[in-house]
């Protein structure tokens, strides 16, 4: 009961949008990372840290959103990070490209957002990797495509990584 009471705050805060007030609650990160230049300007700047091997540096888009190019059971998927998100969302598309087709009887769960009630199927994928960030059993919901445009890196992945913000810019390490 209480995860799902967590998911539908999360789906309140992305009906309503992403934060652009990140900053407020995060660290500093390590300014020993170096930055590697994106190929297309929409997408994130991503770093790999001399020291670790497993710290990605995201630079925000043109709206301040970070975008990630995932792997997903193998599978690449894209992905806007949401810190407002409880869970990873994927959209049926991206479902089916990953093998997972729910039944209309799975979508057992509830939301609540400011486009109104959906439902959604909760799912367990095995293996999230983030540029050699890996995270195993990670919890998971699928929406309708109607319900979800875009796919969400949420905290069910994000908890599990230590990650700040400073300056634009979002740190995930492991």
């Amino acid at each position: 009961m209480r995860g799902i009471l967590c998911f539908f705050i999360f789906i309140a805060v992305v009906g309503v949008g992403l934060s652009r007030d990140l900053g407020k609650s995060f660290t500093k990160p390590s300014e020993s990372s170096a930055v590697v230049k994106a190929a297309a300007p929409e997408r994130p700047v991503v770093s790999a840290s001399a020291s670790s091997g497993r710290t990605v540096r995201l630079e925000g888009d043109s709206r301040g959103h970070f975008q990630v190019d995932a792997r997903i059971d193998g599978r690449s998927i894209d992905l806007i990070v949401d810190t407002g998100a409880s869970l990873v969302v994927i959209n049926e598309s991206a479902a089916a490209r990953l093998g997972i087709f729910p039944r209309p009887s799975d979508y057992v769960g509830r939301s609540q957002t400011a486009n109104g009630e959906s439902k959604f199927a909760p799912v367990r994928l095995s293996r999230i990797e983030v540029n050699g960030i890996t995270v195993y059993d990670v919890q998971a919901a699928v929406k309708p495509d109607a319900m979800l445009r875009t796919n969400l890196l949420g905290m069910s992945f994000l908890s599990r990584v230590k990650w700040s913000y400073d300056r634009g810019r979002l740190v995930l390490e492991q």
